[in-house]
């Protein structure tokens, strides 16, 4: 008799909301453990072509930190599409204005760039301080280091 390779259906998905303390973390190890978690890498029935991933709730988000020079060194750009529409800020800039983008654009840069992306992407929920809307679905706090 012949196995055949399960695959995960979009509806059949049991999706769980998962909560991440940000506080102390390193930002591009905080991401990698956030994108994994919303692409369902994480679970045994991960698809690749399906959403088969969690929520994602990161709070302190302002508390995230960078190791070595990057701090400084670091900048994100953003461009218009006019002539001189380019503008620059440093992550300590980025930090002091919306610290919840931050790790948005880390995060959403380790996922897909395709529709599929796009979906996990929505799942993800940053919040700068320790408070966030989601008590009723009930999140399970993980640590950022396992």
């Amino acid at each position: 008799m012949k196995k055949s390779t399960r695959y995960a259906k979009a509806g059949e998905v049991e999706r769980n909301w998962v909560l991440i303390d940000a506080e102390g973390a390193t930002l591009g190890r905080l991401a990698t453990k956030a994108a994994m978690i919303l692409r369902g890498k994480n679970k045994p029935q991960y698809t690749p072509n399906a959403d088969t991933g969690d929520f994602v709730v990161i709070v302190n988000a302002d508390k995230v930190v960078l190791t070595g020079n990057k701090a400084d060194q670091k900048r994100y750009w953003r461009y218009s599409g006019y002539l001189g529409g380019l503008k620059f800020e440093s992550f300590r800039e980025a930090m002091a204005k919306h610290p919840e983008r931050v790790i948005e654009h880390a995060v959403k840069g380790m996922l897909p760039k395709t529709t599929l992306g796009r979906a996990q992407g929505m799942k993800l929920k940053v919040y700068a301080g320790p408070e966030h809307p989601h008590a009723a679905q009930n999140p399970t706090q993980i640590d950022w280091r396992a």
